[in-house]
């Protein structure tokens, strides 16, 4: 291995390792999802845009504006998705969540033969199936007769997030021959966009008080978790294969497990640690072959 591959490996493990922390992260701002989102799109957004002049790479007015409303779409739901996620740790423990999010492989399976047009074979159906089981697992439903109201609210609104992760994912396919950094760029646009109509809707958008250690934080992700991170990724990616950024992927939700077991305490039964190792395990052999 070279060193230009060995920094690459670095980058997008750096970048899983940000991303897998960013729901002990989420635990210690106590703002709205909606409120958080927003100005995660807007400094990430910022970021990236500084990247962009840094390199003197101002070829925005070049994409197509068919691409660009492409594009926005894809973007928006990255702010719904990130909405979703804020909100399904507040419902329910972090490795749930998370566990959760990471159904998306699953999820693009699924959606693939209607949106892809691509045959549903006998290995993804037994993909569907195992990881269908390890949800089935971490949910807990297999250790108490009902899942209670915020652990419902917090699975549905895990599986929200990796639905909208695994569709923007698919449409993210179509969109080619654009410079990476442009492509977030506008994406973050159009997840702060789709923000927008929240002040009007709620009264509760904006907080009410924001301490110096908040405000540090709420910088934090909007900084490193959103624009040092994305930049680690897509400049890891120029020496990783796909496949290779693919299987380093699986980084974020497992250290994500160790991280709120040992920050938070909040760790999986033994039920629940065999349903992320089907989910997990099941998915990254896919991505293996």
């Amino acid at each position: 291995m070279n060193k230009d591959m060995a920094k690459s490996y670095l980058m997008v493990i750096a970048a899983m390792l940000i991303w897998g922390s960013s729901g002990v992260l989420r635990r210690n701002i106590p703002v709205s999802s909606e409120f958080l989102a927003f100005i995660r799109g807007i400094l990430g957004g910022l970021f990236m845009l500084t990247i962009i002049l840094y390199n003197k790479n101002t070829g925005l007015s070049k994409i197509p504006a068919k691409v660009v409303g492409t594009l926005l779409v894809t973007g928006a739901m990255y702010g719904l998705n990130w909405i979703f996620f804020f909100e399904a740790i507040n419902y329910t423990t972090v490795p749930v969540a998370t566990l959760c999010y990471y159904m998306q492989p699953t999820i693009v399976i699924l959606l693939s033969p209607l949106l892809l047009k691509e045959r549903l074979t006998v290995k993804k159906i037994i993909v569907v199936i195992l990881t269908a089981t390890g949800m089935v697992l971490i949910s807990g439903i297999t250790e108490n007769s009902s899942l209670g109201e915020n652990q419902l609210k917090g699975i549905l609104f895990g599986l929200s997030a990796g639905f909208l992760y695994a569709l923007n994912a698919i449409l993210n396919k179509r969109i080619s021959q654009i410079d990476t950094y442009h492509k977030t760029f506008i994406q973050l646009i159009g997840a702060t966009i789709i923000m927008l109509p929240y002040p009007l809707l709620t009264n509760d958008f904006f907080p009410t008080e924001i301490n110096i250690h908040i405000g540090l934080l709420i910088f934090i992700l909007g900084t490193v978790y959103t624009g040092v991170a994305f930049a680690l990724y897509f400049a890891s990616m120029k020496k990783l294969s796909a496949s290779s950024v693919a299987i380093c992927s699986y980084i974020d939700p497992i250290s994500a497990l160790f991280l709120s077991a040992l920050l938070l305490g909040e760790t999986l039964t033994i039920t629940g640690i065999a349903g992320a190792i089907l989910i997990i395990g099941t998915a990254l052999i896919s991505e293996i072959k």
